[in-house]
Formats: C-alpha cells, structure tokens, sequence
C-alpha cells in the first residue's frame, strides 16, 4: 500500500491541473453566459413590421400582431396587463374610473417617451363612437408603472416592447396602429355567459369585429353609423356615406 501512495498523490495532482484551468476559463464562460441570460433581452420579433394590437379586460391580456408578407396579422407577443379600473363596461364619464372599450387608432403624435408613467400610447379617447353618445374623458392610455386610473398599465419592461413596436412600425411607414379593446374573448359560449349585462347590446356591436379577425386574420374596418359601430361597411352610394349595410347583423343600441 505505501508504494500506491505517491503515485496516487501524482495522479490526484495532476487531475487538479485540468480542473484548475477549467475553473479559470470554462467558470468564466458560464457566468458571462448567467450574466447575459438575464441582463439581455432577445431581440423583438418582427419589429419594424405592421402591428395590430387587441387588449381583453377579463383576460387581463394584450395581444400584439405583425403583418406577415401575405398581408394577414400573426400573433407575436402576448403581455399580461398589470392593471385596469372600472371593470368590465365602456368609459361613458369622466371620473368613472372605467377603462375604454370599442375600437381605437393611433399615430406617432399619441406616442410619449417621456411619460410620467415611463412610456406612454394615448388611445384617442373619446373617438367617433364615443363622441356621438356623449361619452366624456381623455388622457387615457397605455403606459408603464403598473398604476391604472382609467388606463392599461403595463409593466415598465413590457410598455416598453410595445411602444418599440408601435414607435418603429409607425416610423417604417405605417399610417396608424389599430387597437381593438373587448371585454373579454368574444366567443360565442361567453356572449352567452355575460347575456344579463347592461351592456350586451353594446358587445354585440363588438363581437363581428372579433369574429372577423379571427377568421381571416385581418383587422376588419371599422365605421361609425347612426351612432353604432358597424363592421367592414358597404357603402352603396359613394356620395353619401349614411347609405351602407354591413356584411354582418349587428344589434343597434337603444
């Protein structure tokens, strides 16, 4: 046994040489790779191309789209929104704390990197809808700091995704972003869930505009008509803009 001695102290010695270069350089390796996994983001998908965004309040989820070279939008990032207020329901009033529902556009003057709230997308509340049923408010948006009085707040990482997106789309030549705001996922089984609501008749006004997507991939057209929304409109007379029918029923608010 004590002839085996050196010998195993020479190879245990020797081992150690390998072992010591691999805590030098292979250690190194793995903690700049650590670091950089959570220091460093993956770049965006599609940035720079076309975006469609729809938002689901009882999701509690944003949908952000790009348009693809067949011209259809496919789904390319889903964030969790942080907060709302109001809870399910269009904004009617300044004050009432609701977060607005229907169908919104935006252009880069909507876009503020400076916001109090880290960045910001201002929804153009009250649009044409809104408007015409004397609905009240302003200031409403998509920002950061997870704070909501009337507004989607995101996280600060996520607001950021997406005004990148919207930033970069609307400066390659976009001419406005399209926002899509529903309840919730405008199925069939959850129409029928919330039947009761007070506002039934206004998400049945919604709910073409879902369907259509969902089916074609393309954001349907959205007019305002006789204080109603009325989705991808036929006008039969080009002159007057009143005199359409819709390729869809959709029930007329009393």
């Amino acid at each position: 046994m004590k002839k085996t001695v050196p010998y195993l102290s020479l190879s245990l010695l020797l081992l150690h040489v390998p072992l010591f270069a691999a805590a030098q350089n292979g250690l190194s390796w793995l903690n700049s790779s650590t670091d950089n996994s959570s220091t460093e983001q993956a770049p965006l998908k599609q940035i720079g191309a076309e975006i469609f965004i729809q938002i689901f309040k009882e999701e509690k989820l944003l949908e952000l789209y790009t348009k693809n070279r067949d011209g259809r939008y496919q789904l390319t990032q889903s964030y969790p929104i942080c907060n709302y207020s109001g809870g399910l329901g269009p904004k009617t009033l300044t004050g009432d704390f609701k977060s607005p529902e229907g169908f919104y556009h935006i252009s880069i003057k909507q876009l503020n990197p400076n916001s109090h709230y880290y960045r910001a997308i201002n929804l153009g509340f009250p649009n044409e809808f809104d408007k015409s049923k004397g609905y009240s408010g302003n200031n409403l948006m998509i920002h950061g700091e997870c704070k909501s009085i009337g507004c989607y707040a995101m996280t600060n990482r996520y607001i950021e995704e997406i005004y990148q997106y919207a930033e970069k789309a609307l400066y390659h030549g976009q001419h406005e972003i399209k926002i899509n705001i529903y309840p919730f996922r405008m199925t069939s089984q959850n129409m029928k869930r919330h039947k009761n609501s007070n506002n039934y008749l206004f998400w049945k006004q919604l709910q073409p505009a879902y369907e259509y997507f969902a089916n074609t991939g393309i954001p349907a057209t959205i007019s305002v008509i006789d204080g109603r929304y009325v989705v991808n409109a036929k006008i039969k007379n080009p002159s007057s803009f009143w005199d359409t029918e819709s390729n869809y029923t959709i029930s007329k608010l009393k």
